[in-house]
């Protein structure tokens, strides 16, 4: 891992994650979130104070030491345990069947596997737990010049913000992981490039038979 993507990139990426625009879409996601609570893509932390008071204690999974340390401050400040419990989203420390409820918020567009990490989210989940997510990437398809300008930027987009993609489809890949898809509210965000901010929020449910 290089000097930029290792502590540089972290920096930059608290930075524009923790603008005020992101707050009231934390806390819509984070929304019913219940019990024993995995969260992949942890980041600095941002989501720490949107936890509702159903959430007993969380599992968060970071590959980067950087952002670990600036949620130092958050994680201190959390009314319910937070521990770094992995680094991987694509090969989770834990066995099948341990968490009530997940998130992903502005992750699934970097993880390199993401398909892959969304069946080990599946397999770590109870039998009827939940997957809250919050996800940008293509958009609708009636704005096709917002894709077309996507797909062009997008090989920029990876070098630059450590390996992120404007194209993945967020809602149909959790669904094609196993999860019975939710509502999915889809819009963009205000105040952000289209190209950036073609975002996906919603639930999926782990099966239950």
């Amino acid at each position: 891992m290089g000097f930029y993507t290792g502590h540089v990139l972290p920096r930059v990426i608290d930075a524009v994650c923790g603008m005020k625009t992101s707050r009231p879409l934390r806390s819509r996601v984070c929304e019913g979130l219940t019990g024993r609570v995995l969260e992949i893509g942890f980041g600095s932390g941002h989501n720490v104070p949107f936890y509702p008071p159903s959430v007993t204690e969380v599992a968060a999974v970071e590959p980067s030491d950087t952002a670990w340390r600036l949620a130092r401050k958050r994680v201190g400040n959390s009314p319910v345990p937070v521990l770094r419990a992995g680094v991987d989203g694509q090969s989770l420390p834990f066995d099948d069947d341990t968490f009530d409820s997940a998130l992903s918020t502005w992750t699934l567009c970097t993880i390199p596997d993401a398909d892959a990490a969304l069946r080990e989210v599946l397999r770590v989940l109870k039998p009827g737990g939940t997957l809250h997510f919050l996800e940008h990437g293509l958009a609708p398809a009636a704005d096709e010049h917002v894709r077309r300008r996507q797909r062009r930027l997008d090989p920029l987009q990876q070098r630059l913000f450590g390996g992120c993609h404007l194209t993945r489809r967020p809602a149909e890949m959790v669904a094609a992981a196993g999860f019975a898809l939710g509502p999915v509210d889809v819009f963009y965000e205000e105040g952000a490039p289209k190209f950036l901010a073609a975002d996906s929020l919603g639930t999926a449910a782990a099966p239950t038979g």
